[in-house]
């Protein structure tokens, strides 16, 4: 006999209709929807929808798990997705570092099909990972290292306060101040060897984590007060920065009645908005500040010269 029950929540009916299927039960969809008060059309869009990463598949109008899977109680549907997507993210860090993430991850989750890809063009650091280890533990206990890197023509032992460990266009940076002078810098990280973690310690100033947050390359720059550069975008394009601004600071100016709209974001150097323009060109142009345009089309009147 089913019982109705006042399950307000979509995840909390996905949750006990999974742990039912993984205690070996076969449920029906009509059942189903007289338990949770709700439509068979809304039980059927759980079994194709909502719940397409897990493999349950329809026997004779009843929804079964497959034989050999178990899901483990401790995992729940909203950790199961989430993990399922860090596979894919991780998948684009190369093959070393994957290969060893994923091994980490098959320890808490025994999915074999995942349903989300993502494509990131990531390169591989799986040969430093006993110098991302030490980056990581310097950087979570505020403690100095001491390293070797390796500059374009010459190597060099320099002391660094480790800031952060980032990504920009798939290569790896150590963001760190210069021990001597507290500068803010960017390292290339696999030009960094013969770590050691020193006992000194080291505070940091909120801003600089918000500057790194606020920063859209590799170009950012602490030094100087943030500027807004206003963009004008195609209607063809401004969909897209609707769904994933440019950055944090992205702040729309207008929306004009062909889908085109102008937006503006702050910048703390000239380089950090110039490339990510002329990857998007023609789609994209300059409003202001009229030096990054007129920049802009010195590259590429250049360009077109040869």
């Amino acid at each position: 006999m089913a019982y109705k029950h006042d399950y307000d929540k979509i995840l909390t009916r996905l949750t006990i209709i999974l742990s039912r299927l993984n205690d070996g039960e076969a449920l029906s969809v009509t059942e189903l929807a007289k338990e949770f008060n709700v439509s068979e059309r809304t039980i059927q869009r759980d079994f194709n929808e909502r719940l397409v990463s897990f493999p349950v598949y329809q026997d004779k109008k009843k929804w079964k798990m497959q034989e050999g899977y178990k899901l483990e109680k401790s995992v729940s549907i909203e950790d199961a997705v989430v993990l399922d997507i860090m596979e894919k993210l991780i998948e684009g860090a190369g093959q070393k570092f994957s290969m060893k993430a994923e091994r980490l991850l098959s320890k808490i989750k025994n999915q074999t099909f995942n349903p989300f890809y993502a494509k990131l063009d990531m390169e591989d650091i799986g040969d430093k990972l006993k110098e991302v280890q030490q980056l990581e533990g310097a950087i979570k206990n505020r403690q100095q290292i001491q390293c070797v890197y390796d500059f374009e023509d010459f190597s060099r032992t320099i002391d660094l306060k480790p800031l952060k460990i980032a990504n920009y266009e798939g290569f790896w940076y150590l963001i760190a101040l210069d021990a001597r002078n507290d500068v803010l810098k960017k390292y290339y990280l696999k030009n960094i060897k013969q770590i050691t973690v020193k006992e000194e310690t080291f505070v940091t100033d909120a801003k600089l984590d918000e500057l790194l947050e606020n920063s859209i390359s590799v170009w950012f720059d602490d030094g100087v007060e943030p500027y807004r550069v206003t963009l004008e975008l195609s209607e063809t394009v401004a969909k897209y920065f609707r769904r994933k601004p440019i950055s944090r600071t992205q702040r729309v100016e207008e929306i004009r009645s062909d889908g085109s709209m102008v937006v503006s974001v702050e910048i703390t150097d000239d380089m950090e908005i110039i490339p990510f323009v002329k990857y998007w060109i023609p789609h994209i142009s300059v409003v202001a500040p009229e030096n990054i345009d007129t920049l802009i089309r010195e590259d590429l009147e250049t360009y077109l010269s040869r």
